[in-house]
């Protein structure tokens, strides 16, 4: 008898199955399968190809597959999930084909063709957690992505799972777009309806519950729910219901759609406070009230020290993360809706998208979308804030005929929107961000702090606070406020890394300079020419020179003199830095 092959080995797993399999084999069972082999063809063998992964096995309605790696288990799960999305769009609820998936990493045992172990089982559990359409995964997954994929995680703590005696917390994983640009289709472009008008966002935060079962914890449960009224108020663009009209809730037990239907808003914030010892836990979460799905959730613990710097820290947290919850949700919806039945508000989101690729392509579609936000809506300030964010990148990267008429588009757009709302954060956001671009760092200073004073807690302006400090020669200052838009936003995007590594690099800290920078998927010329600067001016002129080989590579007419042309130093000696540190790994000057 020939020995059976057995060895181990870490995996990347992927479970999935089929929701409500048997329940659409007795509806239809040929249709059923003649839908399920189509999907199968088409998209799913497919998608796991194009990830690098191998099928393992499969049943009737599951498979099993293993990965390279979690990025590609990760990407290969959301591209399929994002697109039967759009295949079930015109399908009745009843008949949808709907995949739910679990994502694991382990040490399995490989038989044959065939694998078993505990990182196999823990990944077809984990998978009958997730939702229909959802992916969960476990924490060593979670932990090992990190920031490597425009995702968010929520987690759902530590469920128990069959025949699986140790606890394993759990993650939901939520996204707002396509993992790799070019996969999938992006909205088709058409006319504008003319009689449409946005929906603005809106939301109730609801007292939170004291859990203490200590009288006096009561005013801080509701100075932090007042708090965050008073802060998520800020953003011009969420309706947020007021304290007089939710506090009737407090003390009750209700159920969060009546809620939503009698306040009219789509989303809900609830959460709990509990005081044990010298120590604080609150909870809170998101829901989409439509759909009752949990969004996002998150826990605090806290030492008891200063109870109203928790209620501060705590809040200015929540309030940071959840306008861009809902943001990535409505988004969703917006992608998945005909664009010529788009409103406003949808338009303005559906087009922050495409500008979000950064493509030629999507640019130019992203330019459409906003034209018609405008069309539809023409005292829409966020939209023509972010018309001249469009064009900007336009006018940045030259992808337009006529720079110096883009430039002033971009100028007058952002006039025009200063003129409809002046207080409008995002307005004086992209004010500063195309004044450093055009070197009136005055003016950036100005409108910089103009929109903080409307808006502390909005991540994107606290980071650029760090980016604008590190221009004007104050990169210790700005390093505070960039790790500080870090712990405000946990799912913030992975250029928030670029900033800091470029703050870093201008304090000297080159080591922590290139522990940044490393965090970026994709680096391109610029991020490489950092990396060949910082590991020049530790010493390491073999990693110096590797670096400088992808530079002129990526970009063969790289020069330090024209690369610095489109720096922001407001030090001369800042400058000079810069250029003797790329000048001393060896780029062409």
């Amino acid at each position: 008898m020939s020995e059976v092959s057995v060895q181990r080995r870490l995996m990347a797993i992927l479970a999935g199955d089929m929701v409500g399999y048997s329940r659409l084999m007795e509806i239809d069972e040929a249709g059923t399968l003649a839908r399920l082999k189509a999907h199968r063809v088409e998209l799913i063998d497919p998608a796991i190809a194009r990830n690098g992964g191998r099928i393992i096995k499969t049943t009737g309605d599951g498979m099993l597959v293993e990965f390279p790696s979690l990025v590609d288990a990760a990407s290969c799960a959301i591209e399929i999930q994002q697109r039967m999305s759009r295949r079930n769009a015109d399908v009745p609820a009843d008949r949808q084909i709907l995949f739910r998936f679990g994502i694991n990493i382990g040490d399995v045992i490989i038989e044959d063709d065939d694998v078993f172990g505990d990182g196999v089982n823990i990944a077809a559990r984990v998978q009958e957690l997730a939702e229909p359409g959802g992916i969960c995964v476990t924490r060593a997954v979670y932990e090992q992505l990190g920031s490597k994929l425009e995702i968010a995680f929520e987690t759902i703590g530590e469920p128990k799972l069959k025949n699986i005696e140790r606890p394993i917390p759990i993650y939901r994983v939520h996204w707002g777009q396509l993992i790799r640009p070019g996969q999938g289709e992006a909205p088709a472009i058409t006319e504008p309806a003319a009689d449409l008008a946005g929906e603005q966002p809106s939301i109730a935060v609801l007292p939170f519950a004291n859990m203490s079962g200590d009288p006096e914890q009561e005013f801080f449960a509701d100075g932090l729910t007042e708090d965050i009224i008073t802060e998520l108020s800020r953003f011009r663009d969420l309706l947020v219901i007021s304290r007089n009209s939710t506090f009737v809730y407090k003390g009750r037990s209700v159920n969060l759609q009546e809620v939503a239907k009698a306040l009219k808003v789509q989303y809900v914030v609830e959460g709990s406070v509990r005081k044990a010892g010298n120590r604080v836990r609150i909870t809170v979460q998101l829901i989409d009230a439509e759909t009752d799905r949990h969004i996002w959730a998150e826990r605090f613990d806290r030492q008891l020290e200063d109870i109203f710097a928790i209620q501060d820290e705590v809040a200015a947290s929540i309030v940071a993360t959840l306008p861009g919850r809902m943001e990535a949700v409505a988004q969703e919806r917006a992608i998945r809706k005909p664009t010529d039945n788009m409103a406003a508000y949808e338009c303005v989101l559906a087009a922050k998208v495409l500008h979000h690729r950064s493509t030629r392509e999507d640019n130019e579609k992203a330019q459409v979308l906003i034209n018609r936000s405008i069309a539809l809506d023409p005292n829409y300030a966020h939209a023509h804030a972010w018309r001249a964010c469009i064009l900007g990148q336009c006018w940045v990267y030259n992808w337009c005929e006529d720079r110096d008429a883009t430039q002033d588009a971009v100028v007058a757009e952002l006039q025009e929107a200063l003129s409809i709302d002046d207080r409008d954060a995002d307005v004086h956001r992209i004010l500063a961000a195309v004044n450093i671009i055009r070197g009136d760092l005055e003016a950036a200073v100005y409108h910089q702090e103009r929109a903080l004073s409307l808006n502390p807690n909005y991540d994107l302006l606290v980071v650029q606070q760090g980016e604008l400090l590190t221009w004007l020669g104050r990169p210790e200052e700005g390093i505070e406020w960039i790790k500080k838009a870090m712990r405000l936003n946990p799912y913030h995007p992975e250029r928030f890394w670029n900033h800091l590594g470029r703050a870093f690099f201008v304090a000297k800290g080159y080591r922590e300079a290139i522990d940044a920078f490393r965090h970026i998927s994709k680096p391109d010329q610029f991020h490489l020419a950092f990396l060949a600067a910082c590991h020049a001016q530790l010493g390491e002129a073999e990693k110096s020179r590797g670096y400088v080989r992808e530079v002129l590579a990526k970009d063969p007419q790289f020069t330090v003199g024209s690369y610095l042309e489109t720096m922001h130093y407001k030090l001369p000696e800042d400058a000079e830095h810069h250029r003797q540190a790329l000048l001393a790994a060896g780029l062409p000057e």
